[in-house]
């Protein structure tokens, strides 16, 4: 029997992970408000959808990598939703970056339709997608998340469980995405005050990455920001923007006093504000930011 998922979101995560569960044998009814991603895909192993309802009929599972917390819900429960058409026992699997409150929405609402909800940001950038090497973050039931299992593992090199708590994955991938925003902004002001001390800025990077800070973030952002490289856009600013702005709100409704997601929530904000929130990344919001600051 030919395995089916429907596969909502096609965006620059979504169309490489795509493509890995097609090379993994699975068929996919695809859906996304530019219907012109899709070609990207191979065409026989896609059907077209015109709505998130289709996309989902007829299928155990239903993976959704969207931008935003509204967007997902309208997904789910818009006048084109697919909620109305899941099969009984089908599984959503939540791969886009939302708040906590969002996914215990979601699976309340699944509950009492008679469907399933997991909780499965990721992280990695379109490149990592590609080469199967996302960390997907999980929680939920024990028995959805057995049931995702064998999906999830097409799309990256790890699953780490964070319990039975819906929305406990998602406040880890809010909490990674300012860490990874405060590190930005950390290498954007050590590389400047190097720079501006005369020293070579690349070569400076390149010795903390390689020894002191020898880890993914500083090893790949840092290339970028070391060298002033902003392009291709890979994560748009107004998206990091939006990953900040959740974090805070977070941090609010927990009463956690957090000076660090302020700075880098308004580092990402005046990026957005002079209007760079489409056409620029959220590297350049950081190193670019931080060199116009500095004037070099």
């Amino acid at each position: 029997m030919e395995k089916r998922i429907g596969f909502i979101g096609l965006g620059n995560l979504g169309i490489p992970m795509a493509k890995n569960l097609i090379t993994d044998g699975y068929h996919l009814q695809v859906y996304n408000r530019t219907t012109s991603k899709a070609k990207e895909l191979e065409q026989g192993s896609i059907t077209v959808c015109s709505t998130p309802a289709e996309a989902a009929r007829n299928v155990d599972f239903v993976i959704t990598i969207l931008s935003e917390d509204e967007v997902v819900k309208d997904a789910v429960l818009g006048d084109n939703g697919f909620l109305k058409t899941m099969r009984p026992g089908a599984l959503h699997i939540s791969m886009s970056t939302i708040l906590p409150d969002t996914s215990e929405e979601l699976l309340a609402i699944h509950n009492d339709a008679g469907s399933r909800y997991l909780a499965a940001p990721v992280f990695g950038r379109p490149e990592a997608a590609a080469a199967r090497k996302l960390w997907i973050c999980t929680s939920g039931a024990a028995d959805v998340k057995e049931a995702a299992k064998p999906v999830l593992e097409s799309l990256g090199q790890g699953i780490i469980d964070f319990g039975e708590t819906t929305g406990g994955a998602n406040v880890v991938k809010l909490t990674g995405n300012f860490m990874i925003m405060a590190a930005l902004e950390t290498m954007a002001e050590g590389y400047t005050i190097a720079e501006k001390s005369g020293l070579d800025r690349k070569q400076v990077a390149d010795f903390f990455s390689s020894t002191l800070f020898a880890c993914p973030i500083f090893q790949n952002y840092g290339k970028f920001i070391s060298a002033k490289q902003y392009e291709p856009v890979a994560f748009k600013a107004k998206l990091g923007y939006k990953d900040a702005r959740l974090a805070l709100k977070v941090a609010q409704q927990t009463e956690t006093p957090a000076p660090l997601v302020s700075l880098v929530h308004n580092r990402l904000l005046t990026s957005v504000a002079k209007g760079n929130g489409d056409n620029s990344d959220w590297i350049a919001a950081f190193g670019k930011g931080v060199s116009d600051e500095a004037g070099v």
